[in-house]
């Protein structure tokens, strides 16, 4: 492994993993982060801060453990757990995986629509609805979609930029900034945007996504590209909470999009939104049916089976079960007329509580030497903050699921606090304790 990256190898590899950051560039991260901001300012910055650094932990662990091993986290979950005694596990992640695409399938169409309605008529929603999954249905079928993939890129960075520009122009102290994001709080009702911020940034599915085109280069330029494409992609994700904080009333995208005319004094801002959001939307909705797609042949393909090609019935059936889940989430929209915003954002806090389990199928995969070796399996840092990324993930989880039976109950989320911090820190150190015992056998 070179010591030593050059700068032309550092761009490229940089610029080779701006997929993952133009991944949760969606309509989920505009619509969650952008919320977050109107409804409680910056007092939730620390859970994208949090967010963007178990990013880089849990994606540079997934390319690792591809370049490593030079097999996809699917095809080694097939190989490990492909046996009859262990198909139940093997069936629980992909339907993580798959209920994480179909749920991010729904915002995307969602968030596309919205992106076209802020400057074409109302009365074209339907048709809006068809062409967008049309259009990815046949690229999906044909299965190449590269350039349109690159320029939809270009347009989301494009409105990534004007994000930035106009979050620079925000009131904003630096000394309120620093304490937001580095101060954690549980504002009351701020629960499901807190979970969604973290699932719409670290993105499940795009753990699967890395490990599968994670070919070619060293351990070092790896770790360069992502890094900095993620720091990238959290910047953008930071400036549209920094934008949210300037709308005062009920959060919606025509708001926003009237905030972005305001702060440039020019009616292209809520075009430049609206186009934005379409691309994102629609480069997403390719790309959530794809990964289930991928992410189930290698986990259930054997010898090479013809019907999990990328022409089979199999591989076929899986992104036509993600695709129509969003398309049936797109006619219940133009049948209820009800705002996209709120079911966009629970899609991305559905990830968010999927997020644990895959998390912790990836700790112990990285602690496995026998498949990386001990020049690659994770170190004493590298599980610790794994195994912070697994606790926080769950306490926020067990957080909402008391916030629920509390309502039934009628007790205040506060009565369950103790209850919730010891079950998060036993569950942790069972975590570590069975990573240590499984290092053990392995080593023997």
């Amino acid at each position: 492994m070179p010591k030593v990256v050059s700068f032309s190898t550092g761009l490229k590899s940089v610029l080779f993993w701006s997929i993952i950051s133009a991944a949760f560039i969606g309509p989920g991260t505009v619509a969650t982060a952008s919320k977050a901001g109107a409804s409680y300012q910056l007092d939730i910055l620390w859970a994208l801060i949090f967010s963007i650094f178990a990013t880089i932990i849990l994606q540079e662990t997934a390319a690792r453990i591809a370049l490593a091993s030079g097999k996809s986290l699917g095809q080694i979950i097939g190989l490990q757990y492909g046996q009859k005694q262990s198909s139940f596990l093997t069936t629980l992640l992909f339907l993580s995986v798959f209920i994480g695409c179909a749920a991010y399938q729904a915002g995307n169409i969602l968030g596309a629509i919205a992106g076209l309605e802020l400057f074409l008529p109302d009365s074209l929603r339907l048709a809006f609805i068809f062409l967008i999954v049309l259009i990815c249905g046949g690229l999906l079928y044909v299965g190449n979609f590269k350039i349109i993939g690159n320029i939809l890129g270009l347009i989301v960075a494009g409105m990534g930029i004007a994000f930035i520009s106009i979050a620079f122009q925000s009131d904003v102290a630096f000394a309120k900034f620093a304490s937001a994001a580095t101060s954690p709080s549980l504002p009351q009702g701020s629960e499901l945007l807190i979970i969604g911020l973290i699932g719409t940034t670290i993105v499940p599915y795009n753990l699967f996504l890395t490990s599968g085109i994670s070919k070619g280069q060293s351990i070092l330029e790896m770790r360069i590209g992502i890094i900095t494409a993620i720091i990238i992609g959290g910047i953008i994700s930071i400036a549209i909470m920094v934008v949210g904080t300037n709308i005062n009333s009920e959060f919606s995208f025509a708001r926003l999009a009237e905030v972005m005319n305001e702060k440039t004094n020019w009616q292209f801002g809520s075009f430049l939104l609206g186009f934005g959001l379409f691309a994102a939307g629609l480069s997403s909705s390719i790309t959530a049916p794809l990964a289930a797609a991928v992410t189930a042949k290698s986990m259930f393909e054997k010898d090479k089976e013809k019907s999990w090609s990328v022409k089979g019935k199999k591989y076929k059936l899986v992104w036509i079960l993600v695709l129509m889940f969003g398309l049936i989430t797109g006619l219940l929209r133009h049948l209820m007329d009800f705002q996209p915003v709120g079911i966009i954002v629970l899609a991305q806090a559905v990830n968010g509580i999927l997020l644990p389990l895959i998390t912790i199928f990836l700790l112990f995969v990285a602690n496995d030497k026998n498949i990386l070796g001990s020049t690659y399996s994770n170190s004493l840092t590298q599980n610790i903050l794994t195994l912070f990324i697994v606790g926080v993930t769950c306490f926020l989880g067990l957080h909402n699921l008391f916030s629920a039976l509390g309502k039934i109950s009628g007790l205040s989320v506060i009565d369950y606090w103790y209850i919730i911090l010891t079950i998060t820190i036993v569950i942790t150190l069972l975590l570590a304790y069975l990573v240590l015992i499984r290092k053990e056998k392995i080593a023997e």
